[in-house]
């Protein structure tokens, strides 16, 4: 049953106000239905079709809505966001056809983050009918995962450290009675002893920790999603200058997106073996931080040169790929805010997607496409292997030539994935610089869709 006051419900003959949606092109016919005075309150509301438009059209002792699309046949994500910003609470019906994948943006254009101040602009719920009600339950599950993601992301470091992250698995394995383990403190340093490394030095407040999450029939194919839960960088030792520190509060975004994708994956009750593994720790400063030079071990047992104590987020992404890997997935998927470099390659909308197979990338590429949630394939190349190379350990953490950063993080987790594991990972940005319809300023859930929808298809 559908909560009465979900955003989107199905459509029982309740009172609605309607939308119609209408092309640049199609204007003239549609205008014709019109009275005089209607098409003079849409020219004074200069109102010409084009897409994001809308405007509110009197009809006798009522009114409806109007809004411009680029193909009323094919709605994207997100063509009726600008209307679920700006109407007047109420419930609305589209005139003609279904919403479809419009149902996602209708409600994330609503979320606000409240939680340190009132939304004082609050208009009270826009609520958009559908007569197709085998979608509602999907929608409503899609849409509060990326608000989950939002509102993780956007909440500061000081409320939202590792126990806090630890507090979000633990209220999942919960809700879905799943089986949550959870390694603490200085007893990482046996089995887990990068993710000890790189948290040691934060506050025993925000003591690191790696938390793990079973789910699901044991006989099912093993699917393993990892979140990278940095959740302030600091820089470390290699401290960042302020300006490049005032976001890091996003830098569990991977963890935010690998939560809200297993709540997804449970809440459906997809035909898996989950098995969620989050490093969650600050990168802080103390007498006891990990330092450039040192060298640390892995939980594969690789000695790994640390270069730059700032790409601490594939040190302890590593020995979460490698607990992983012990379990032999089906698949493993991770998320992290792992490089700069991806943002200057791509920019802050699409994430960079790393694949070993053609065939997972293909699967992901097509998914993030229909799902309006789209990614971008950078290459592992293996001739740039060299530059990870070490004078004392096995490997060194980073590189010093500044070239092919996001490739050079991705070649260095690649070394802690089990051999001809099929894995893919997602260097996202999970942030948002400036709103759009549906899509406000701050964080963001960019690559979940697309990997949810292609779980659905590969497993579904």
């Amino acid at each position: 049953m559908t909560d009465k006051h979900a955003l989107i419900q199905p459509d029982r003959g309740q009172n609605s106000i309607p939308i119609h949606l209408v092309t640049k092109d199609n204007l003239g016919d549609w205008l014709k239905s019109l009275s005089k005075a209607q098409r003079s309150a849409l020219a004074a509301q200069r109102f010409a079709g084009h897409k994001g438009e809308t405007a509110i059209v009197p009809d006798g002792d009522t009114w409806f809505a109007v809004g411009g699309v680029g193909d009323p046949a094919a709605l994207s994500s997100w063509c009726l966001a600008k209307l679920a910003e700006i109407l007047p609470a109420g419930t609305y019906a589209l005139a003609q056809g279904e919403p479809g994948k419009a149902l996602l943006g209708w409600q994330t254009a609503q979320y606000r983050f409240t939680r340190y101040r009132e939304d004082k602009e609050a208009t009270g719920p826009r609520i958009l009918l559908t007569k197709d009600a085998r979608a509602v339950g999907p929608a409503l599950a899609e849409a509060a995962a990326v608000n989950k993601v939002r509102d993780l992301v956007n909440t500061p470091a000081e409320d939202m450290g590792p126990s806090d992250i630890e507090a979000e698995a633990e209220l999942l394995a919960k809700t879905y009675r799943a089986e949550l383990n959870v390694v603490r403190g200085d007893t990482l340093h046996r089995d887990y002893p990068m993710v000890h490394a790189v948290g040691r030095a934060a506050s025993r407040h925000h003591a690191p920790r790696l938390i793990e999450l079973t789910w699901g029939d044991p006989k099912a194919p093993r699917l393993a999603i990892v979140g990278k839960g940095v959740c302030f960088d600091s820089g470390g030792l290699d401290i960042k200058p302020a300006s490049a520190m005032l976001l890091m509060k996003k830098d569990m975004g991977g963890a935010a997106h690998a939560l809200a994708l297993a709540g997804l994956v449970m809440g459906s009750g997809l035909k898996v073996r989950l098995h969620l593994l989050v490093p969650a720790v600050e990168n802080a400063v103390s007498g006891n931080a990990f330092r450039p030079g040192d060298v640390l071990k892995s939980r594969l047992g690789t000695t790994v040169e640390i270069g730059n104590t700032d790409a601490e987020g594939r040190l302890v992404l590593a020995d979460a790929l490698v607990r992983a890997s012990e379990e032999k997935p089906d698949l493993i998927i991770d998320f992290a805010t792992l490089t700069g470099a991806a943002r200057v390659a791509l920019g802050p909308d699409l994430p960079a997607l790393f694949t070993r197979y053609d065939e997972t990338a293909d699967a992901l590429i097509s998914a993030g496409r229909a799902s309006n949630d789209e990614i971008w394939r950078l290459p592992l190349h293996e001739g740039y292997a060299d530059w990870l190379k070490s004078d004392i350990a096995d490997t060194n953490n980073t590189h010093s030539n500044g070239f092919a950063g996001a490739t050079i993080a991705a070649l260095f987790l690649d070394k802690f994935v089990g051999k001809d594991i099929d894995w893919a990972h997602f260097d996202t940005y999970a942030w948002r610089q400036a709103a759009k319809p549906g899509r406000p300023k701050g964080g963001e859930a960019l690559g979940l869709r697309a990997a949810w929808k292609m779980l659905q298809e590969r497993y579904g």
